[in-house]
């Protein structure tokens, strides 16, 4: 039996493709094969010799070491795009919660309890305070076209909005998705100086961190309303803080709360709710334990962030996984070990991501003890798997 590590709670459907006759999935076995995470933090954790993969559902990876895995030869799945449509709900949500000032108004509306029959006539008294603009006919624009983003536009153009995009690094495929009617911008001034409202779905590394800021906030249109459902260190808080203050951004919402940004002028805050649909974490967990079943049954690797997506059809009786340094000549040297024992290469595949390079080869008998030895001695071999 594979035993299976789960670090947090995980739906039920993974059973779907991790079944009880074959895997054993725990919160406290000792020797996993896999790992099954969510948010829980692996940064410091001390991974046994036996983990070959972890699948984090969801998208984002900040809580595994990627790049401390890669050097064990451990591949970290992703599940991208399981939780997109989910995301896109509690965007469009706040957009219009946003606009429409209906969290303040629903929180005034609490103050009148207790006033009988008079809370009618004081609601409807009172409601002008909280008039806001429709979102139809605005301007929003979106900054990363990814699966989340792309949705975001799709249903901003479906709601009557003008849109702008903009994404340097867009996928061929996630532009096939996007509707034709969606603006190219060809940079961020572009964005800033056009849009009534501008949402965030860009990953957080060293060139995104504290993107939004006093000076490109100085950018933007007079009442711009900011949404922010994509990592919370995009902003710096401060200075977000400072123009919801003065009016320059009329609103910002976002689901990554601070202890700052509780209770600001002009702050909503949501709890972190935008994948947490029973929908979602099903869809994630579902994608999480094919990747992990898929690796470890046939090592084929799709959505990983540390190693190459890599991909063959079973054609021999035997099969090797080699994960090595993207070095010159280590193909020619893995290949020619197993020429030299004699066995015939029926199907092999290569393909690198960075540092890092993956080799899948099958063969028509099986790999010999020594020939499997010799290959792991290589200068640059990372880790090496016989899959019968």
């Amino acid at each position: 039996m594979t035993e299976i590590l789960k670090l947090n709670s995980i739906a039920d459907v993974v059973k779907q493709n991790l079944p009880e006759s074959k895997y054993v999935i725990s919160d406290s076995a000792q020797n996993p094969t896999g790992i099954l995470v969510r948010s829980a933090d692996m940064l410091s954790y001390d991974f046994p010799e036996s983990v070959v993969a972890v699948a984090r559902a969801g998208a984002g990876v900040n809580n595994i070491p990627v790049d401390a895995c890669a050097q064990k030869g451990i591949v970290v799945f992703n599940t991208p795009g399981a939780n997109a449509n989910a995301v896109k709900e509690m965007v469009l949500g706040a957009m219009i919660a946003a606009s429409r000032n209906i969290v303040e108004a629903s929180d005034w509306a609490k103050t009148l309890k207790g006033n009988g029959d008079a809370v009618g006539k004081m609601a409807e008294k009172g409601k002008g305070q909280f008039v806001g603009p429709e979102i139809m006919g605005k301007t929003l624009g979106v900054i990363g076209l990814g699966a989340i983003g792309g949705l975001v536009a799709n249903a901003a153009i479906a709601l009557g909005m003008k849109v702008y995009g903009y994404d340097p690094y867009v996928s061929v495929e996630a532009a096939w998705r996007l509707n034709k009617e969606v603006v190219k911008a060809d940079d961020l001034d572009e964005i800033y100086a056009n849009c009534d409202i501008i949402s965030l779905h860009v990953p957080q590394i060293d060139a995104t961190k504290g993107m939004i800021n006093e000076n490109t906030i100085a950018k933007m249109k007079d009442g711009v309303i900011l949404l922010n459902f994509a990592r919370g260190g995009l902003i710096k808080d401060a200075d977000v803080i400072s123009a919801c203050e003065s009016g320059k951004i009329r609103k910002y919402a976002t689901d990554f709360a601070s202890d700052a940004l509780i209770g600001a002028k002009n702050v909503v805050v949501f709890p972190h709710l935008g994948a947490s649909t029973p929908e979602s974490e099903d869809n994630c967990a579902v994608m999480a334990s094919k990747e992990l079943k898929e690796y470890i049954e046939n090592g084929n690797i799709t959505n990983s962030v540390n190693f190459p997506n890599a991909f063959l059809n079973r054609s021999g009786n035997a099969r090797i996984t080699v994960m090595h340094k993207n070095t010159s000549n280590m193909v020619g040297r893995i290949t020619a070990a197993i020429a030299a024992s004699g066995e015939n290469i029926s199907g092999m595949i290569n393909a690198s991501k960075g540092d890092y390079a993956y080799t899948i080869i099958d063969i028509d008998n099986e790999f010999k003890p020594e020939v499997v030895d010799f290959i792991k001695k290589i200068e640059n071999i990372i880790r090496v798997r016989v899959i019968d």
